[in-house]
């Protein structure tokens, strides 16, 4: 477990997109969260308290969490020196970056003078085997996407939630960074070895009562020309009874690759399910979940009535309506 409080680095990103790390903390465990810590440039701003390192430690704070999530998962240059700073503070630092942070030498010198933690939430704790394929007992619910970043944690968070609060056995499964800084455990399954997604999806969902629902996060999609790979293996290795197709409304194509149109709402649920079936051919939809931040308020609940409308199915926003599990 990660010492918390935790002081959320900002760098000097400038989309949300980028901070969704540092978003997922605010939204999902806010008592955490004491601040926030932004460079000169930084464009976003998550409504925390900006302190120092010193404030901050003031303030509770035992760990500094890189909060952002760049493509291809790298430390900037940038970042290096305030995050030296921090372990000479005496913070402790959590990082979910496939770039290892002691693989910088300064943050590296910088933790074995103040005796700090690093903690690289994104590497395996263990190593997995291959799938077997093997039917588990208990039942298994996944989250899948037309996109990456388009609510599939959130979906999984707000139905494991929901579903706990009406009585039913239910464990919210994290498969990245921030749901596993979140759950306090989980399997960041991006960075596992390709073939052996799939057992440490099989890993994640064990054997389990059979009324007891695993709340997997997803990864990825099936349509994302870079990431297709380890949402395969994880639609595989869960075996999910059922999925929950996650969209952000008015996203047109794969974000950051514009000669990628995004496929429909109907063609993704059917293409996933087809895949899906491989592993647990009574495999089903049971929901559609929207991502409507992009959409203007009073246009958001027509928008979901008419998916409702159309695919006969509960469909909702994880954040603005209530999941209804």
């Amino acid at each position: 477990m990660i010492p918390g409080k935790y002081l959320l680095f900002l760098g000097d990103v400038d989309e949300r997109l980028d901070a969704k790390t540092a978003c997922g903390l605010v939204d999902w465990a806010p008592e955490r969260c004491v601040g926030q810590w932004r460079l000169p440039n930084c464009g976003i701003n998550l409504g925390l308290p900006d302190m120092d390192f010193g404030e901050a430690l003031k303030a509770g704070a035992k760990t500094l969490v890189i909060g952002i999530t760049p493509f291809g998962g790298a430390i900037a240059p940038a970042w290096t020196g305030p995050i030296a700073a921090a372990l000479r503070a005496g913070l402790n630092v959590a990082s979910g970056m496939h770039m290892r942070l002691e693989t910088v030498p300064e943050i590296a010198a910088a933790a074995e003078a103040s005796g700090a933690t690093l903690f690289n939430v994104r590497v395996p704790a263990q190593n997995y085997p291959v799938g077997t394929g093997r039917r588990r007992t208990g039942r298994r619910m996944l989250m899948i996407g037309t996109d990456c970043a388009v609510g599939k944690k959130y979906s999984a968070l707000a139905i494991a939630r929901e579903m706990n609060s009406a009585g039913l056995k239910a464990t919210f499964r994290a498969t990245g960074q921030t749901g596993i800084l979140i759950a306090g455990t989980g399997v960041p399954i991006d960075a596992v070895v390709s073939d052996f997604v799939a057992g440490a999806a099989e890993a994640l969902s064990p054997d389990n009562d059979a009324d007891h629902w695993d709340v997997i996060e997803g990864q990825g999609s099936i349509f994302h020309p870079a990431y297709a790979g380890v949402a395969l293996g994880l639609l595989h290795g869960s075996q999910p009874d059922a999925i929950i197709l996650c969209h952000a409304a008015g996203r047109t194509h794969v974000d950051g690759y514009p000669d990628f149109p995004l496929p429909g709402i109907s063609a993704c649920i059917d293409a996933n399910l087809s895949l899906a079936a491989r592993t647990n051919p009574t495999v089903r939809c049971i929901g559609i979940s929207i991502n409507t931040a992009a959409l203007p308020e009073n246009a958001r609940e027509p928008y979901l009535a008419s998916l409702r409308a159309a695919f006969g199915l509960p469909c909702f926003d994880p954040l603005a309506t209530r999941a209804q599990a």
